[in-house]
């Protein structure tokens, strides 16, 4: 069976109306992103950190699925799919797709603040401020802060070295190191970037669908599907 390896960025979350900063200044829901995304920020006022992240889960456990992820999720009746996500909600698992590889954390998981291979899900939206891990600490929203190690990029790369296709939706190719991954994928095997604003890629051997996730992914699946 071949192996799909899908790469997604914000704009596939965005079409189930998740807000993003990529494309509003560093702005992120009126928020700088340094306030509420930094470890800097948490050791400052972890308050505002917790609430801000609070909403965000808000937002995701509303947010439905949208027609990309049913159709990704659809791959797997005749292909090994693995989907890389730079998003931390959990659309992708909801949508389907039983392999996903989260490279920034999923929100609807708390984590230690001292130890961040101890994690937890947590029941409903509101992570409290006195909720504490095993080890006596805060929990904090299980994402990757800008200035922290992304622990899944080894393991995300190692899945792209493997991949016989690859498809990138809805990424900006801005946020590293996931931007990345894309040069682990091998030379030879056919690559798709969907997305309504193209980036700049230095290979010439993509194959380019300029649309929105919700407009460009159903129909790629359905020809992967009927190949």
């Amino acid at each position: 069976m071949k192996k799909i390896v899908v790469l997604t960025g914000a704009g596939i979350s965005a079409e189930s109306g998740l807000k993003t900063f990529r494309d509003s200044d560093g702005l992120w829901e009126g928020y700088d992103i340094e306030e509420v995304a930094t470890p800097e920020a948490w050791s400052r006022n972890p308050a505002l950190v917790q609430e801000f992240y609070n909403m965000r889960r808000k937002s995701v456990l509303e947010a439905e699925p949208n027609a990309a992820h049913y159709a990704l999720a659809e791959l797997e009746k005749n292909y090994d799919v693995t989907v890389i996500t730079q998003n931390i909600d959990d659309l992708h698992e909801r949508g389907g797709s039983t392999r996903v590889l989260h490279l920034h954390g999923i929100i609807t998981r708390s984590q230690s603040s001292i130890n961040p291979n101890l994690t937890y899900p947590i029941n409903g939206w509101e992570l409290k401020m006195g909720e504490k891990c095993e080890l006596g600490s805060q929990l904090r929203a299980h994402v990757v802060w800008f200035g922290e190690p992304v622990p899944m990029i080894e393991e995300a790369a190692r899945v792209c070295r493997q991949a016989d296709i690859f498809i990138l939706v809805g990424s900006s190719l801005a946020v590293y190191p996931a931007a990345g991954l894309v040069h682990y994928v091998p030379y030879e095997v056919p690559k798709y970037i969907i997305d309504p604003k193209i980036p700049y890629i230095s290979s010439s051997d993509f194959i380019r669908i300029e649309a929105k996730a919700t407009g460009g992914v159903p129909p790629l699946v359905t020809e992967l599907l009927n190949d």
